[in-house]
């Protein structure tokens, strides 16, 4: 499972994580800096990333048009680097497990 980082996330974090999401991506890493959700939306789902933000506006279009890509909506507010990474971390067996639903589209963390 890879991660696609939006912009309100530190880009560090995709190397921060790689022993447990690998090729996940900040969207500067993939040429989004400053795209619009939806390219980044398409971009994600064209290359099987999951979306994590700390923005609804993803999960809004989630519920709309469903998946791909799945989304993680982080409701956590101004926090360092180390907090969403344990974050992460900490809920990575949920994560992999909503990767996986054939169902479940949008997944909120703490």
């Amino acid at each position: 499972m890879k991660l696609l980082l939006d912009e309100n996330l530190p880009p560090r974090l995709a190397r921060l994580l790689a022993d447990i999401y690998p090729g996940s991506q900040h969207v500067r890493e993939a040429g989004l800096q400053r795209a619009d959700d939806e390219r980044v939306w398409e971009w994600a789902a064209r290359h099987d990333f999951v979306l994590v933000s700390k923005d609804s506006d993803f999960v809004d279009r989630a519920l709309v048009r469903g998946f791909p890509p799945k989304v993680v909506r982080l409701r956590a507010g101004n926090c360092p680097t180390d907090a969403i990474e344990k974050c992460l971390r900490a809920h990575s067996v949920i994560l992999h497990a909503f990767y996986a639903d054939p169902v479940e589209r949008v997944l909120f963390l703490p």
